[in-house]
């Protein structure tokens, strides 16, 4: 593995983060990859810089992005007023999974939340990523709660 990098992520990465969502097997059903970009993609990406709550996160490889994924910090009054952090839209580039480089992402964005004063990292993911279920169980997590989602 070469040198890595993280940080925020630009718009002038946003058309190789969309590549990075569209190179899955879920996120090839739901994404759009398309140029010029989807003006949905720009109006997100300007929302979240607009966010201090949110971290748009990109992983550099000897200069070349390989993987992103998305921080939000939630404040509550629950549990003493606990901050969350929420980990979002983990993608790997395709010809870097099973290198390694998710354990330093999650790693890293773990450490991202503790800096923000989160006491609790939460995640959500596709029940039929059960790859995924096992990788973030290695990584400490565990499934105490049951998810639901709502289409509008």
């Amino acid at each position: 593995m070469g040198h890595l990098t993280f940080r925020r992520a630009h718009r002038a990465d946003l058309e190789q983060i969309v590549d990075l969502l569209v190179d899955d097997v879920i996120g090839a059903k739901r994404e759009d990859g398309s140029r010029p970009l989807n003006a949905k993609y720009i109006a997100a990406f300007e929302a979240l810089e607009r966010d201090a709550n949110q971290f748009l996160a990109v992983v550099e490889e000897n200069g070349e992005i390989v993987g992103c994924l998305q921080l939000s910090f939630i404040p509550g009054l629950s549990r003493l007023g606990m901050w969350r952090g929420q980990i979002e839209s983990v993608r790997i580039k395709s010809s870097r999974r099973g290198s390694g480089l998710g354990h330093k992402m999650l790693h890293w964005a773990i450490e991202k939340c503790r800096a923000h004063d989160c006491e609790l990292v939460q995640l959500a993911m596709d029940k039929t990523r059960a790859d995924t279920l096992r990788f973030y169980e290695s990584l400490g997590f565990k499934a105490s709660h049951e998810g639901m989602k709502l289409e509008l």
